[in-house]
């Protein structure tokens, strides 16, 4: 546990993105005299929660591990919902397409049958009759979750901070943060931490970094394994827009033949992973999970180009013909992986009152809720009922 001796802030989170409101908000809510510092204003489109949705599911084909802590965030944003007034889950379904021997259809089918999750399988020509927006090959097939759907990012964000805010926490927006240091070195009573910003120094117990892609430099003595990648969303008008309305078109993710992180999409070759959400009366959202290019958060391209809305355009033309309109919107977001594609949320391994949490691998934001629980947990009682084993840093070899 950390020893909270008389200074401005018992904590400070860096980053005010989903996960640092979270923070903010779980730290804030127990007592703590809490500040937050974000380099840009709340909700900025520069990182990786923006974006106007995020899917939001339960067969996890990442791993079976993490649909406990699934259970626990759609409650927890029911709590917000309630708390806030505002509705944060949108309910509509979730298709989980491709070849039944896929690796990822296989990794769906251990969560639903682990945990015992509502679902149906679909063949091909059953979705197409179901949801006729999508046309998948005829040997594909689907795994349908209805108890998924999507969350808006940006008022998520807001709902969060707001609550941080009205518990009593301090954040500060437009506050570059130049560096960090511990003011004693581990095991020391009444440990603290200075940050260096442009405005000032400021000096709390604890320190909690929720940098997103901005992590591997501000943690960089680490050598956390942690690669920022280019990411574009795009929003179409559909030709067809019944087709993609919520209740008639689910979320969906499409596993193409290869590796997730291929990044193949030739017409003769599709490969990888697309995923899309509904129109919600701002086009059909449709994007590549994962495939990108490797950047870093300071020198990524951030406009979306011609090659950029090609690759989506292919996929579309391929599966969902009928969602070949107009481009209405493209924006680049960031995911920073790891490389087994699970999360980091962990103690600093030489200061007992720094804790990091990054490494979302661009399936992260759904469980911002229970990370913010869990990074409060760490700072208050030194442990988190997070599985250790799946979000250590220990797992990887570090300098």
């Amino acid at each position: 546990m950390v020893a909270m001796a008389e200074r401005p802030f018992d904590a400070m989170v860096l980053g005010v993105g989903a996960m640092g409101a979270a923070a903010c908000y779980h730290l804030a809510q127990r007592g703590l005299r809490v500040v937050g510092l974000e380099q840009f204003d709340l909700c900025h489109d520069r990182g990786s929660s923006h974006g106007r949705s995020r899917v939001f599911r339960k067969a996890y084909f990442e791993d079976p591990r993490y649909v406990p802590l699934l259970h626990e965030a759609y409650a927890a944003w029911g709590r917000l919902e309630q708390e806030t007034g505002q509705t944060l889950l949108n309910f509509v379904g979730c298709l989980n397409i491709g070849r039944a021997d896929h690796p990822c259809l296989r990794g769906v089918r251990a969560s639903v049958t682990q945990h015992g999750l509502a679902h149906e399988v679909l063949s091909a020509e059953e979705v197409r009759r179901r949801h006729p927006a999508f046309e998948p090959p005829p040997d594909h097939v689907a795994v349908y979750e209805a108890d998924a759907g999507y969350l808006c990012p940006e008022d998520c964000v807001r709902a969060m901070a707001d609550r941080a805010r009205r518990a009593g926490a301090e954040l500060r927006e437009r506050t570059v943060v130049r560096s960090w240091r511990a003011l004693k070195p581990a095991g020391a009573g009444g440990a603290a931490v200075r940050v260096e910003t442009d405005d000032g120094a400021i000096v709390a117990g604890a320190l909690v970094i929720t940098a997103g892609a901005w992590l591997p430099s501000i943690a960089a003595e680490l050598g956390l394994p942690l690669t920022v990648e280019r990411q574009v969303q795009a929003w179409f008008t559909p030709k067809e827009p019944a087709r993609f309305a919520p209740g008639t078109m689910p979320v969906f993710i499409h596993f193409l033949d290869g590796d997730v992180n291929t990044a193949s999409a030739s017409a003769a070759n599709l490969s990888g992973a697309f995923y899309g959400i509904p129109d919600h009366g701002q086009g059909v959202k449709i994007a590549r999970h994962h495939g990108g290019t490797a950047t870093t958060a300071d020198t990524v391209d951030r406009a979306a180009h011609p090659a950029d809305e090609a690759d989506i355009r292919r996929y579309i033309r391929a599966h969902m013909p009928t969602a070949d309109g107009p481009l209405r919107d493209a924006k680049v977001c960031l995911y920073t992986n790891t490389p087994d594609d699970h999360f980091v949320i962990d103690r600093h391994p030489s200061h007992e009152n720094v804790f990091l949490a990054g490494g979302f691998s661009g399936h992260g934001f759904k469980f911002a809720p229970v990370v913010g629980e869990a990074l409060a947990d760490l700072v208050t009682t030194g442990h988190s009922r997070l599985p250790g084993e799946l979000f250590a840093m220990g797992r990887f070899a570090m300098r």
